[in-house]
């Protein structure tokens, strides 16, 4: 015969529901936090190479060394984990989402490509106009920021190359 277990222990040994389902959008919020900690690594990985000088005969601090050393171990045995992460959390949401009646691909317009493949229902003719006219003003407005981001590349370059001469 069994002996009557206390009641801490019957609740021990009952099967415990299944966690709460995570919505997909805190996954992908995740994931978002996961590829930026991913960026910042990767550029304090790239700062602390163009920091470090090459041995030229010059001794350096060991401790500085050791130190830097140490934050780019640190940095590159964090980034496969956070890569295999963020490759979790992707498949998680590919599966919960399977069941969209719209591939992701299908709601993110290509570059270059025309919005008119976009449902348009039938609308008076006064809304119609204005889409077309709010629709030209951003192409408008695009043009106008692509026009500045080339004059701020060119005079970045101008910059950089004074200030390489200039050494």
């Amino acid at each position: 015969m069994a002996a009557a277990l206390p009641p801490q222990q019957q609740q021990q040994q009952q099967p415990q529901p299944p966690l709460r389902e995570i919505p997909p959008v805190f996954l992908c919020r995740i994931g978002q936090e996961t590829v930026q900690d991913i960026v910042t690594r990767t550029m304090e990985i790239f700062q602390i190479t163009r920091a470090t000088q090459l041995p030229n005969g010059v001794t350096q601090s060991h401790a500085l060394y050791q130190d830097r050393f140490g934050r780019l171990q640190e940095h590159l045995r964090q980034l496969p984990l956070l890569f295999r992460k963020l490759r979790l959390l992707y498949e998680r949401c590919v599966e919960m989402t399977s069941d969209l009646q719209e591939a992701p691909t299908e709601l993110v317009p290509y570059d270059g490509e025309e919005l008119v493949s976009v449902h348009v229902e039938s609308c008076s003719p006064l809304v119609l106009q204005e889409r077309r006219e709010v629709l030209e003003k951003v192409r408008q407005k695009n043009q106008e920021m692509k026009v500045l981001m080339d004059q701020m590349r060119n005079l970045l370059w101008d910059v950089n190359a004074m200030l390489t001469l200039r050494k």
